[in-house]
């Protein structure tokens, strides 16, 4: 008994055993079994992937081209009452061709296919200069703004300069007439050292007027003329308004050009 429960060392169970504990045959077995998954999973998906149009019409035609003609197409009923019978060589003495010839179908090509990319080219290369033209019409109108602003500042520092020219004439004109105080704050210019108090108030002032330079200049200008006769401009003081209005050519820079 105890001899028949001892164990065959050349028996099956014993090899696959010992095949088991070989180094490295687990990995082995496991990279086999990772591979089979993978053609499992390619498998199941190209069965449930949706073909496209040109794939199943593909098929359609390989499907026809493979089946054989039928008595139901006219063509071959008509070679059939020639005498033609199904394998047999075309031809009277069976010289020609057997098999039909294949069908080569080409994508991508055909008739109006080259005039189809040469417009495509096209509107590409007329999208391309569009980008171009409106990116220099961009750039041409940052240019023309920046011109109108520099300029704009430009002409805005000069009136400056005018008008700080006219508050000084002004001011001298003015204490030569024994006039103490000016008609208006800005008609003067403001003194370098004063009461802060004095500052404040003036500011104040300026702030109230709500008047531009442009506007201060004009007004400053008129009143120098009809006050003292005196054209900023010409840098002259004439005898009256007489002599003024024949001499001086007008009330404003650009008349003076």
């Amino acid at each position: 008994m105890e001899e028949d429960e001892e164990e065959d060392y050349m028996s099956d169970l014993f090899i696959n055993l010992r095949q088991d504990v070989r180094p490295g045959l687990p990995m082995v077995r496991r990279m086999k079994e990772a591979l089979q998954k993978e053609e499992k999973q390619k498998e199941a998906n190209e069965k449930n992937r949706q073909k496209s149009i040109k794939e199943e019409e593909k098929e359609r035609r390989d499907l026809v081209l493979k089946s054989a003609l039928g008595n139901e197409n006219k063509g071959f009923a008509l070679l059939q009452k020639m005498g033609y019978k199904s394998g047999q060589a075309l031809g009277k003495s069976g010289e020609g061709i057997v098999e039909p010839i294949p069908l080569n179908i080409k994508t991508g090509f055909g008739l109006g296919h080259e005039e189809l990319k040469k417009r495509k080219a096209e509107e590409k290369l007329e999208n391309y200069r569009q980008k171009l033209h409106m990116k220099k019409q961009a750039n041409e109108q940052a240019a023309d703004q920046f011109r109108i602003r520099f300029k704009n500042k430009q002409e805005e520092r000069k009136m400056e300069g005018d008008l700080r020219k006219s508050q000084r004439a002004c001011q001298q004109l003015d204490m030569q007439k024994d006039i103490d105080v000016p008609k208006e704050t800005w008609y003067w210019l403001e003194p370098e050292e004063e009461d802060k108090k004095d500052e404040e108030d003036k500011e104040d002032e300026c702030k109230n007027s709500d008047l531009s330079v442009s506007e201060k200049l004009h007004i400053l200008t008129a009143y120098l003329r009809e006050e003292h006769f005196y054209c900023i401009w010409c840098g002259t003081t004439y005898e009256d308004s007489k002599d003024l209005s024949s001499n001086c050519p007008g009330d404003s820079a650009a008349d003076h050009d």
